[in-house]
Order: C-alpha cells, then sequence, then structure tokens
C-alpha cells in the first residue's frame, strides 16, 4: 500500500472513530495572526460537529461578529489590540528600527515593545475583571455547559476563564505571558537550549553559553516588569494569595505547541505537548485563472513571492522603492502583496496585490523564493512546500524565526535597518541561484511530511480527548505545584550537606579523642 494511500486510510478511520459528538467549545483567542492559525482548529472543529462559541472583545480586529463556524459572545471592553492602535505601534517600530542599530536604539526598542505588552496584557486583565465581576455573563457562561477551553495563552484572559469556570483547558501555544512556552513546562537547561530573541543554536560556546544565560536574565527582568506586576494581583485577589498565576497555565491538560523539530532545535519536553507545526498547512489549490497565466507566463525562471504577513501593509516608502527596483531587474516575475502607495521604481515583472492566496502559490512549480517577515505560519507553509526563503524581520519573534531558519541554510536574512536595492537583489540572486538553499528546504519539507496522522487532525484527536475524558490529568507534571527549593532539590541539597558536615565534625571529634587518648597512654609510659 503506497503512503498517500495509507495516510488517508488512516484519516478516515481517525475521523469515524474515537470522536466526540456534538460537544460544547470555549475559544478565547488572540487577535491578528494568531487567530487565523486560531481559525484553522475552528473550522476542523465545526467540521466534526462541535458547538463552538468564540470570545471576543468589542474591538476585535480580524475576529468577526458573525460567522457560520462559531457563535459569538462580544465583551464591550477594548482589548487595546484593535487595528488602529495596534497598527501606529507597528509603524513606530518600524521607523525606530530604520534610525539605526546601535545599542541604545536597540534597549530603546525593547523598551517599547515591552511597554506595549504591558499595555495590553493590562487591557485583557481589566477585561476580565469586569467579566468575572458581571453576574449574568459568569451565570450565562456556566450555564452553557462548555466542556473545554481552548485558548491562546499569549495573553492570559482564556486560562483566567478556564480556571474560574473550573473547565478542562487546551492551549493553542507557542508563547505565554512568559515568553517561550517551552520555558513554562518543560525543562530547559540553557547549556544547549537557546533563549528565543539570542539567536543561538543548540551548540554554544563558553561566551555563546554566557549569552544565553544573560539573555534568560534579560527575559526575566520583562517577566517581572510586565507579567508578575500584572497577573499577581489579578490571581491574588479572585483566586487566592497562595497562587501564584503561573500555575494556571502550567495546570493545562494539553499543549498543541505550534512547531516541531524542523524548526525547534532538539530540547527536553514533556508528554502533555503536542506538536502541531504545518496544522494550517496544506497542498495548492489551483490559482484564479488571471494569477495563473502571470505565473505561467515566467516561462523556466519561475515567480518571486513576497509578502509581509498580516500586521504590515507596507514599508516606508525608500525601502519600497528599493525593493521594486531590485525586483524590476530580476528575470523572474515577482507577485508582490503590497497595499501602500505604488513605488515610482515598480518593474513590468511585478504584479501588486492586496491580498494574495499564500499557500497556493508557494505550492505552484514555477516558485523559486519566498521572501518574507518571519512569522510562524508563513515559514511553516515555506517549509511545507519546499520553498527557500529570503528573510525581512520586522519585530517579535520574526527576528528568532529567521534566524533558525538561516541556521539550517534554508534562508538568507536582511536587516530592515540597512536593506537596500544592491544587497536585496543580491539576496535573492544567492538564495535562487546557490542550490544549496532549495536543496536543504526540500529536505526539511520531506522531514516535515514524514509523519503518520497529519498535524490538524493529531490537534483535533487531542481536543477531543480531553473532552471524552474531561481532561488529561495523567499527562501533566505536578512539578509546578512545588517551590523553587523543592523543584531545585536544595532542601535535599542542603540536608545532606548538613549531614556531610555532621558525619564529619563527629568523625574529626572522634579522631581528636583517639589522638588524645593515644598521647595521653604514650606519656604515662615514658614516664
Amino acid at each position: 500500500m503506497s503512503q498517500p494511500t495509507l495516510l488517508t486510510l488512516v484519516t478516515l478511520i481517525y475521523a469515524f472513530s474515537g470522536g466526540v459528538a456534538g460537544g460544547k467549545i470555549l475559544v478565547f483567542p488572540i487577535d491578528g495572526s494568531h487567530w487565523i492559525n486560531m481559525k484553522v482548529l475552528i473550522e476542523e472543529l465545526h467540521a466534526r460537529g462541535h458547538d463552538i462559541t468564540v470570545v471576543r472583545p468589542s474591538d476585535s480586529w480580524y475576529i468577526k461578529p458573525e460567522s457560520q463556524l462559531y457563535k459569538t459572545i462580544t465583551l464591550h471592553f477594548s482589548s487595546g489590540f484593535d487595528e488602529i492602535s495596534f497598527g501606529s505601534f507597528v509603524t513606530s517600530m518600524l521607523h525606530m528600527q530604520r534610525e539605526g542599530a546601535s545599542l541604545w536604539k536597540r534597549l530603546a526598542l525593547e523598551y517599547e515593545v515591552v511597554n506595549q505588552f504591558y499595555y495590553i496584557n493590562q487591557h485583557v486583565v481589566d477585561m476580565l475583571a469586569n467579566v468575572f465581576e458581571d453576574q449574568e455573563i459568569m451565570r450565562n457562561l456556566q450555564e452553557a455547559n462548555y466542556e473545554v477551553v481552548l485558548a491562546d495563552p499569549a495573553m492570559g484572559g482564556g486560562v483566567l476563564l478556564a480556571r474560574r469556570l473550573g473547565l478542562p483547558l487546551v492551549l493553542n501555544v507557542r508563547w505565554t505571558v512568559q515568553g517561550e512556552a517551552h520555558l513554562a513546562i518543560a525543562p530547559t537547561p540553557l547549556s544547549y537550549v537557546p533563549i528565543p530573541g539570542a539567536k543561538l543554536t543548540d551548540k554554544m560556546t563558553f561566551g555563546e553559553r554566557l549569552k544565553n544565560v544573560m539573555y534568560y536574565l534579560f527575559t526575566r527582568w520583562q517577566v517581572w516588569y510586565v507579567s508578575d506586576a500584572i497577573y499577581k494581583p489579578f490571581v491574588h485577589r479572585y483566586f487566592g494569595p497562595d497562587i501564584h498565576y503561573m500555575e494556571l497555565f502550567q495546570s493545562a491538560d494539553i499543549w498543541l505547541m505550534r512547531n516541531d523539530f524542523t524548526f525547534e532545535f532538539p530540547r527536553p519536553t514533556m508528554p502533555n505537548v503536542v506538536y502541531m507545526s504545518g496544522f494550517q498547512c496544506k497542498p495548492a489549490r489551483p490559482l484564479p485563472a488571471e494569477l495563473e497565466d502571470f505565473v505561467q507566463s515566467s516561462g523556466e525562471h519561475g515567480v518571486v513571492v513576497m509578502t509581509l504577513g498580516t500586521l504590515v501593509a507596507d514599508l516606508p516608502e525608500d525601502i519600497t522603492n528599493g525593493i521594486a527596483a531590485a525586483f524590476a531587474r530580476l528575470p523572474q516575475k515577482v507577485i508582490w502583496r503590497h497595499q501602500g502607495k505604488r513605488p515610482s521604481t515598480l518593474g513590468n515583472n511585478t504584479l501588486l496585490l492586496d491580498w494574495l492566496p499564500q499557500n497556493d502559490l508557494l505550492g505552484h512549480t514555477k516558485t523559486r523564493v519566498f521572501v518574507a517577515h518571519g512569522g510562524t505560519n508563513g515559514i511553516q507553509e515555506a517549509i511545507y512546500h519546499g520553498v527557500p526563503l529570503v528573510g525581512l524581520p520586522l519585530m517579535f519573534d520574526q527576528h528568532d524565526n529567521f534566524f533558525r531558519m538561516e541556521a539550517r541554510g534554508v534562508a538568507k536574512v536582511l536587516d530592515i535597518a540597512t536593506v537596500n536595492q544592491e544587497n536585496f537583489l543580491e539576496a535573492i540572486q544567492t538564495v535562487i541561484h546557490q542550490p544549496s538553499y532549495g536543496t536543504k528546504m526540500q529536505r526539511l519539507s520531506v522531514l516535515h511530511r514524514d509523519q503518520p496522522i497529519p498535524p490538524l487532525q493529531r490537534a483535533v484527536f487531542w481536543i477531543e480527548f480531553v473532552m471524552r475524558h474531561k481532561g488529561a490529568a495523567h499527562l501533566r507534571t505536578e512539578s509546578y505545584k512545588m517551590s523553587t527549593v523543592q523543584y531545585y532539590c536544595l532542601d535535599v541539597a542542603a540536608f545532606l550537606m548538613a549531614v556531610i558536615v555532621t558525619v564529619a565534625a563527629i568523625c574529626v571529634t572522634v579522631l581528636k579523642f583517639i589522638w588524645r587518648c593515644l598521647f595521653y597512654r604514650s606519656k604515662l609510659k615514658k614516664e
């Protein structure tokens, strides 16, 4: 039996057995690109007959109030993540990066990002406080008899609500309010597990290990400044003074992790961590006729695809003109998602679109390279389809994502502060004409696709598993209930040290006594 036939058979067997008929699921998502991948899970759960309710703020950006896939509970509070305010923040970040790459500018950037996270998390906590105090909302949520909460823990709203309702919790996760999710759930030896943002691999010299530790300490400062300051008082108020807010995250039943080890460096993990990298990827569908004609007109040269994701519609004018001029010098055709002012240097080989079918273009046989900002979704689709990358990371985790791709030899990365026509053109030509980029990316694609069950089906299985068994406590370590002293056995070490010191003291005392006795006898004999 061929592998495709076997996979189809496994999927069919799974689809018609072991499911949960018409379960009720409460979803607490995060807006923007996070909502895009949460919606993929919602679509699959809806197709399997589940009744889904999505909690959304009234100023939601991407989450629509009406849908055939789900019902909504609209909270009439600000999320701090609306299109205008967040768009303004993104624009200011781009301008700050363009001003230079000095240490002072780097610190200023980090400070602005931390302040933005503080602002958004404070809005989330304020929104949840209003929900908890609204007896009608809470009564409706409790009487709805939901079976599980599906949440994105990059903000704490879904986690807090799940605990308040006493429901099992499944996380659609890469980040928590304390950073990369593994840091919260799995052992993380700093000797070979690089902290995201440090731009290190799992093979570190002494200097790199020192850098990794220092970067970890910097992230702990961020946690103290943002998460501790916001979530500690809230959790102490509503759940008791003896509960640390991270216990609510760590007690989640299943962590659906949006990556795998074609992207992640090898590291320790836990039984309730389920890797579903590429769950949003799918085989390419035929392109619209006009777009297909444009792609086919590229001949043997193929096409270059460029998009900067959901948060950035366009770049500063000088950058877009430089990029357009570089594209105009290519023999390839270019499809560019660009919503700003039309570049004055645009060539006849470049097609500008407000929106493009990214997955279908990456799966087209004529696509040669993908120019992207480094969002997880885009990188995973590039891996799935085996398309090498040119990176233009802008903010958040994008620099780290592209560093991982660069370390694997499948991407050429540029700095937004120094990008220009010449180095942009050179990067694209390098990726297209050096076979190693395409070969290594095809290798990653083969590794990523070689799975017994498609990642989306695996993710849905574990959501339904939690619904069937009302949790998955047997997969969850209880270490989160331990103090730092207990977790690292510092009390045991202190006890053993005390025993050793006591035994040593006794031995010394005994030896001194024996020595004195022998010395006294020797003295008596001499006399």
